[in-house]
C-alpha cells in the first residue's frame, strides 16, 4: 500500500473553510498566500510519499539498535532525516532570526499531518526537536538561545524533553533527579529519565536535552522543579562542537509494541553538566510550553495514523473479492464482488473517513488559533489563547482515541489478512496505541479539561466557544441543503452545555463526580468540535456546488459529513447519560473486591 498525502483535503480546509488569505495583515501571514501554501503542500506531499513513507515498514521491522550507549537507527533513516534537513522542512515554522522560514503554525501543522501519516516514528525526531526549540525559545536566556536554537531550528541538531522517571510519570512532583550548582554558573545533573523519545540516535551531531531536575534545597513537589539544558556535546563559544558531555548517556532502549523506528531511551545523567533555563523552581511552567506543543503533535499523530490506516483499508476493500452484494451481483463477470458492496464494510470505511476528515479540520482550526494568539487585535489574541488552552486536551485525547479506533476498523476491514504482517494494518494499530498514553494519558487530559480548563478565568473560554457556535448556527440556520449539519451542531452543543452545567453543579460538591464524568464529557466536547468543523466544511462545499462547480470532491465531502451527522453524532446522547450517573457506581466497590 502506497500512502497518498491528502493535499486536496488540506487545501480545501485552508482555503475554503479557514480562508487563510484573510489573515494577510496578521503577524506571520504577510508573505503567505493560498497559492504559496498550495505549493508548499504539494512539495511536502512528494517528500512524505517518496522519502518518508518507504522507511515506515523498514523502521517497524528493524527498530533501533543500542551498543554501549550508541544508538543506530533503521536502514535508510539517517539518510532520510538528512534529506529532510537539506530540504529545509524542519525549519518551516522556526523563527527567521534562527534560520527558520517563519511559516504560520497552521501551515506547519498541515505539513506535519503528512509526515506523521507517512511514518509516525520518523516524524517524532523533528517533532521532539521542535518542541524543545519552542520551549527553549520561550524560556531560555539570550545566551542559551544564541548557542542552541539556530541548529535546532534547521534540524541539524536534535532535541528532547526529559520528564518521566522510573518512580513517576504524571506526578512530576516526585522526581528525584538533582542539580548541584557549580562555580561557573553551570549545574551537575544526576538522575535517570525513562521513555525519552529520540533520546539518542545517529542522525545528528548533537542532541539538546531539556531536563527537569531539583536543585538541592529546593521546595518539595512541583514547586521545587527547575529546567535545564543538557547538551549531548558541549558547544564552544564560536558555535563549534567541543567535547562529549560524558555524564549524559543512553543506558538502553525500550522494547515497545509499536513506533519501533523511534529510539525510546533510558537516559542516565551522572554529574552531566547543564545550564538553568529560566528561573529556579519554575521548571514546570517552562516545560508546559513543550508539553502543550507535544500534546498537539500527539493528537495530530493519532489522526494521521488513522488517515494512513483508512487509505490502506480502502485499497484492500476495492481489491478483495468475497461474496456477492445483498441486492444481486455487482461484478457478474468476476467470481465474487469486492467487499466494497457490503453495507457493514462501508459502515467501517465511512466511520473512519468521517473521523479522519473532521479531525483534519479540527487540527488545522486549532493551529490557526495558535497563530492568532499573536494577533495585534487584543480581543482576537485573547480569544485564540483561551481556545488553545481549552481545546488542547480535547484534541490530544479525542483524536488519539479515534485514531486508534480508525486503525482498528482498518484491521477489521482487512479481516484475517490484517492480523498478519503481510499487510500494514497491524503496524498502524500498534503504532497508534501509544498516542493514547504518552504526553499525558487520555484520562489525565479529561481531568485537565474538567478540572483546570473549564473553570479557568471564570469559564471565559467555554462561554466564548458556546457563543461562537450559537452565532454560526444563527447565521446558517436557513432552509438550505446544509440544514442537517446546522441542526446537528445546535443539538450537540446543547448536550455539551447540559454536561457543563451538570459538572458545575455536581463536580464541586463531590470531586469524584467530576472525575467519573470527565472522559464522557471530553467525548461530547470532541463530537461538538467535529460537528462544528463538519458544519463549516459543509457550508464551504455547498457554496462551491451552488456556484456551479461540478467537481465530485464537494459532493463526496457532503456525503461523508452526512454519515458523521446521522451515524456518529448521536453518540453524544449516550455519553451525556453516562456522565450524569456520577461516581457512585465506580467508587462504591471496595478495592479488594476488584
Amino acid at each position: 500500500m502506497a500512502y497518498k498525502a491528502p493535499v486536496r483535503d488540506l487545501t480545501f480546509i485552508l482555503n475554503d473553510v479557514l480562508d487563510i488569505d484573510r489573515y494577510a495583515n496578521h503577524p506571520g501571514f504577510a508573505d503567505v498566500s493560498s497559492d504559496l501554501v498550495g505549493q508548499i503542500l504539494e512539495e511536502g506531499a512528494k517528500f512524505a510519499e517518496e522519502v518518508i513513507a518507504p522507511l515506515n515498514r523498514i523502521g517497524d521491522l528493524e527498530g533501533c539498535k543500542w551498543d554501549d550507549g550508541k544508538v543506530t537507527g533503521p536502514t535508510g533513516w539517517k539518510e532520510g532525516y538528512q534529506q529532510m534537513v537539506a530540504a529545509g522542512w524542519p525549519a518551516l515554522s522556526a523563527l527567521p532570526e534562527h534560520g527558520g522560514q517563519g511559516m504560520p503554525s497552521v501551515v506547519a501543522m498541515a505539513f506535519g499531518t503528512m509526515t506523521a501519516a507517512a511514518s509516525p516514528a520518523f516524524s517524532m525526531y523533528p517533532g521532539l526537536t521542535a518542541g524543545a526549540y519552542w520551549g527553549l525559545n520561550a524560556n531560555g536566556s539570550d545566551e542559551l538561545k544564541a548557542k542552541y536554537l539556530p541548529k535546532m531550528a534547521t534540524g541539524e541538531w536534535g532535541g528532547t524533553m526529559n520528564l518521566t522517571e522510573p518512580q513517576c510519570g504524571t506526578d512530576l512532583g516526585l522526581i528525584r533527579t538533582k542539580a548541584v550548582p557549580n562555580d561557573d554558573g553551570s549545574y551537575n545533573i544526576t538522575g535517570q529519565k525513562i521513555w525519552i523519545s529520540s533520546g539518542e540516535h545517529d542522525f545528528t551531531d548533537n542532541i539538546i536535552h531539556l531536563v527537569l531536575a531539583r536543585i538541592e534545597g529546593a521546595p518539595a513537589g512541583i514547586k521545587g522543579i527547575s529546567l535545564f539544558v543538557v547538551p549531548k556535546v558541549f558547544v564552544n563559544d564560536d558555535g563549534s562542537l567541543g567535547e562529549r558531555n560524558v555524564g549524559a548517556a543512553c543506558g538502553g532502549l525500550e522494547h515497545k509494541m509499536g513506533i519501533h523506528g523511534n529510539a525510546t531511551c533510558v537516559m542516565d545523567y551522572d554529574n552531566a553538566r547543564g545550564w538553568l533555563v529560566g528561573t529556579e523552581n519554575k521548571g514546570m511552567a517552562a516545560m508546559f510550553v513543550m508539553m502543550n506543543e507535544a500534546r498537539l503533535g500527539t493528537g495530530l499523530q493519532g489522526l494521521s495514523i488513522g488517515t494512513a490506516a483508512y487509505q490502506a483499508a480502502v485499497e484492500f476493500a476495492r481489491e478483495r473479492l468475497q461474496g456477492r452484494s445483498l441486492t444481486g451481483p455487482k461484478s457478474p463477470e468476476l467470481p465474487a464482488d469486492s467487499i466494497m458492496v457490503h453495507p457493514d464494510v462501508r459502515r467501517m470505511l465511512l466511520e473512519a473517513r468521517a473521523f479522519v476528515e473532521g479531525g483534519q479540520a479540527f487540527t488545522l482550526w486549532t493551529a490557526l488559533q495558535a497563530d492568532l494568539q499573536h494577533s495585534d487585535d487584543e480581543a482576537e489574541a485573547q480569544k485564540a489563547s483561551d481556545y488553545m488552552g481549552l481545546v488542547t486536551p480535547v484534541l490530544k485525547a479525542y483524536l488519539t482515541d479515534k485514531g486508534f479506533h480508525v486503525a482498528s476498523l482498518g484491521m477489521q476491514v482487512h479481516g484475517g489478512s490484517g492480523y498478519t504482517e503481510h499487510f500494514p494494518a497491524s503496524q498502524y494499530l500498534r503504532d497508534a496505541r501509544i498516542t493514547m498514553i504518552y504526553e499525558g494519558a487520555n484520562g489525565i487530559q479529561a481531568l485537565d479539561l474538567v478540572g483546570r480548563k473549564l473553570p479557568s478565568k471564570g469559564g471565559r473560554a467555554i462561554m466564548s466557544w458556546f457563543a461562537d457556535i450559537d452565532a454560526f448556527v444563527s447565521e446558517n440556520d436557513g432552509d438550505t441543503p446544509i440544514k442537517p449539519f446546522i441542526t446537528g451542531l445546535a443539538d450537540v452543543k446543547k448536550k455539551l452545555q447540559d454536561g457543563t452545567m451538570w459538572l458545575m453543579q455536581n463536580g464541586m460538591a463531590n470531586p469524584d463526580n467530576a472525575g467519573a464524568a470527565s472522559t464522557d464529557y471530553l467525548h461530547i466536547f470532541g463530537l461538538t468540535a467535529l460537528a462544528y468543523m463538519w458544519a463549516q466544511m459543509a457550508r464551504a462545499a455547498q457554496a462551491r456546488i451552488d456556484a456551479g462547480d461540478t467537481d465530485p470532491f464537494y459532493v463526496t465531502k457532503l456525503q461523508t459529513g452526512r454519515y458523521f451527522v446521522e451515524r456518529i453524532l448521536p453518540d453524544a446522547e449516550a455519553h451525556l447519560v453516562k456522565m450524569k450517573t456520577g461516581a457512585e457506581v465506580l467508587m462504591d466497590m471496595p478495592a479488594e473486591a476488584f
